[in-house]
This record gives C-alpha cells, sequence and structure tokens, in this order.
C-alpha cells in the first residue's frame, strides 16, 4: 500500500495497524467532484481487501454520476469521540467501476475475487453468508494512490483541539 505521508509520522499507523482499522470500520466517506468543481460528500458502507476498498455505491446515485465523468475519488474512514482518541484513514486515487451495473449476482468472469469479496461484505455489514442483490447497486474498487494515517493515542495524555 502505497504511503505518501510526509507529515506527521509520529501519529501516523503502520501499515499492520492501518490494515487492522481498515478491515474493522465499517463506514467511511466518500468524496467526489461534481460537474461544477465543487466537492460532493457521502457517507456509504465499505470493505477492505488488504490492497483495495471496495464500495457498493446506487446506480443512481450523485456519486455515481459524478465517478463516471470524473474517477478522481477521496475516502476518509475515522473513529474516536475525544481528542486523544482520533485515527483515521485518507485514501485516494481512481474509482473502478467492478461487475455488472447495476450488479444481479450473476458470476463475474472478468473479476473472479469479486465473490469473495460480496461474501466478506455480506458478512461485515448484514451478518449473511451472501450479499443480497437489489438491482440497484454496483461495485466500484479503489486500490489507493495515496494513503494518510493518524491514530491520536501514539501521542498520550490528554490533548485540546
Amino acid at each position: 500500500m502505497p504511503v505518501a505521508q510526509r507529515r506527521g509520522r509520529r501519529i501516523m499507523m503502520t501499515p499492520a495497524e492501518l490494515d487492522a482499522f481498515l478491515r474493522e470500520r465499517r463506514t467511511c466517506r466518500v468524496a467526489t467532484v461534481s460537474p461544477d468543481g465543487r466537492p460532493h460528500v457521502g457517507a456509504l458502507w465499505f470493505v477492505w481487501d488488504g490492497a483495495s476498498l471496495w464500495l457498493y455505491s446506487l446506480t443512481r446515485s450523485r456519486r455515481w454520476a459524478d465517478l463516471r465523468r470524473d474517477p478522481r475519488i477521496a475516502v476518509v474512514v475515522d473513529d474516536g469521540e475525544e481528542y486523544g482518541e482520533l485515527r483515521g484513514a485518507e485514501l485516494s486515487g481512481t474509482a473502478v467501476v467492478v461487475g455488472e451495473v447495476p450488479r444481479s449476482g450473476a458470476p463475474c468472469d472478468a473479476e473472479p475475487g469479486l465473490a469473495a469479496v460480496e461474501r466478506l461484505f455480506a458478512r461485515k455489514n448484514f451478518g449473511l453468508a451472501e450479499l443480497p442483490h437489489d438491482g440497484r447497486h454496483a461495485w466500484l474498487r479503489l486500490t489507493p494512490d495515496a494513503v494518510a494515517s493518524w491514530d491520536f493515542r501514539k501521542i498520550g495524555g490528554a490533548a485540546t483541539a
């Protein structure tokens, strides 16, 4: 995983910490660029496979339309309430559509790993063995070009914001 972080190395997560954090979290905030150049941010469930972030997005959403026009994306996953508990990661790069649009659940020969991702997503977010397909969602994959992370718990002591 690329790490383009120059500042904040003291609080940066190690690759193992970052991997564990992304595997355990459920919700991210996805930023896209609207046609007028303004950012659009929305919350979405995701799954991390160790190399890529997988987003199961509505295909009739502003996010989907933005990414079809301009696939640049930034995603933030974070946690914590108090300043000294804050931790998170920002991943950015290019979103890639994977599989059929919308997804029906048919086998996807072009992406053999998609079945494993769907099972992981179903277990993590629904407690199910298989993902229920509704014909309204499709997969986006972000293999990040840049990653920045932080874990304020590494600072120690109580700090003020």
